[in-house]
């Protein structure tokens, strides 16, 4: 039985970015929904799209490239864990690897991007860093 189901997408991910290929699926949670539309939105991937099947749904991720065929994520890693949750104010937050990264944060306002929760003024528990 999985207990970390975002640790389990984001290795899905990176593997998949190793191997250069072109799309990954994912199991659904709205979370792991949210932190997937930041990546498109920061632009680490280029795509996503909901599949249902029945009952059960999926998330297909397509990867993004650079024009040397080198995947555009340069290191994604899992922060909160479940034996040990990282929280921050939001002037931690502020920024990561001097704006080039983000982080993903989960506040009480949703899932947010780090430069997004600074701007609000709150912070919350850091799930994920991407750069």
């Amino acid at each position: 039985m999985m207990t970390d189901i975002i640790a389990d997408s984001l290795t899905r991910i990176r593997n998949a970015a190793q191997r250069r290929l072109d799309t990954t699926t994912l199991l659904h949670s709205n979370t792991i929904e949210a932190i997937v539309a930041i990546f498109v939105e920061k632009g680490y991937l280029e795509s996503y799209k909901v599949k249902e099947d029945g009952n059960k749904k999926t998330i297909k991720v397509v990867l993004k490239y650079d024009d040397n065929e080198k995947s555009v994520i340069n290191e994604i890693k899992k922060i909160s864990k479940p034996g040990r949750r990282v929280h921050q104010g939001k002037d931690a937050i502020r920024t990561f690897k001097n704006g080039y990264g983000t982080l993903v944060v989960s506040t009480s306002q949703g899932v947010l991007a780090n430069d997004e929760a600074y701007k609000r003024g709150i912070g919350g528990e850091v799930i994920c860093s991407i750069w």
